[in-house]
């Protein structure tokens, strides 16, 4: 059974349902402090994935999600890296996102898998809204179908047919609008497929309607809506009012967890069969 692991921090909320996200999906879940994987970080190195939960840690003091990225940009890269190396999936979701790009983790190089040896220069941010309000709903999002993205896969064709009710995803910010430091650098994400998701109404201002990317191998994910906060259909505004046969499989929150436990266990069966070890 695939491992994952949920980073907290002091102030993060969405924790728990991230722990559920991933065991509804396959995997054994465990949450650990940051500061206890500071103090031991091979502890990394015996997860399959790794996951950073929304909320705001530490407050948000400074910027969003600031002092958590920090932490892990200086104290946990080498041993993030190495995560990378060996082909980890790893998402953030709302504060999650914030403290990923934060860190350089996304939108990652330029060549998938090819990460240095430093943390990269930071070329996304997350801003206050446009509102300049603390935006909590529900929103429509559209999937991309050629996203390289390992958590979105097949999400696009899965909803298509009830896109406007389905589509939906739930957000909790108020500093989501993703910005980046030149127009270059989103016709890049474009280019390479990294654009995941996008809003179908832009209610926060974001550059071309981005709501989630990933990284130029599509492991790496991160997004502002909560799909760990859609793991049932009961979760959804009006469920009683979908259409029932929708209602057989899974919400699209819970299919991105089952994706990225699928490709690790997709993996692992790769490395059986060219006669390489699997690790636990």
């Amino acid at each position: 059974m695939p491992s994952a692991l949920v980073i907290r921090a002091p102030g993060t909320n969405c924790d728990q349902e991230m722990l559920r996200g991933f065991t509804l999906a396959g995997a054994s879940a465990e949450l650990h402090h940051i500061d206890a994987v500071i103090a031991s970080p091979a502890m990394l190195d015996r997860f399959d994935l790794i996951g950073f939960p929304g909320g705001f840690s530490y407050g948000d003091d400074i910027a969003s999600g600031r002092i958590f990225a920090m932490k892990l940009r200086e104290r946990l890269y080498p041993a993030l890296r190495r995560a990378l190396d060996r082909s980890v999936p790893m998402i953030g979701a709302c504060n999650g996102f914030q403290t990923l790009v934060q860190v350089g983790l996304l939108p990652g190089p330029e060549i998938a898998r090819n990460w240095p040896d430093t943390p990269p220069a930071q070329s996304l941010a997350l801003s206050d809204n446009t509102t300049g309000r603390f935006a909590d709903r529900w929103v429509g999002v559209t999937y991309e179908p050629c996203s390289v993205c390992v958590w979105t896969r097949g999400l696009a064709e899965t909803f298509a047919p009830n896109a406007a009710d389905v589509q939906q995803l739930p957000v909790a910010h108020g500093e989501g609008r993703l910005v980046a430091a030149e127009p270059k650098v989103l016709d890049a994400l474009e280019h390479r497929g990294q654009v995941a998701l996008r809003y179908t109404d832009n209610f926060n201002g974001s550059e071309r309607a981005i709501a989630g990317i990933c990284d130029s191998s599509g492991l790496v994910f991160g997004l502002m809506p909560h799909p760990e906060r859609y793991l049932t259909w009961h979760n959804h505004p009006y469920w009683t009012r979908l259409p029932a046969g929708i209602k057989q499989g899974d919400t699209p929150g819970l299919m991105m967890f089952k994706n990225a436990v699928a490709a690790v266990i997709s993996r692992g069966a790769s490395r059986v069969a060219a006669g390489s070890p699997v690790l636990a």
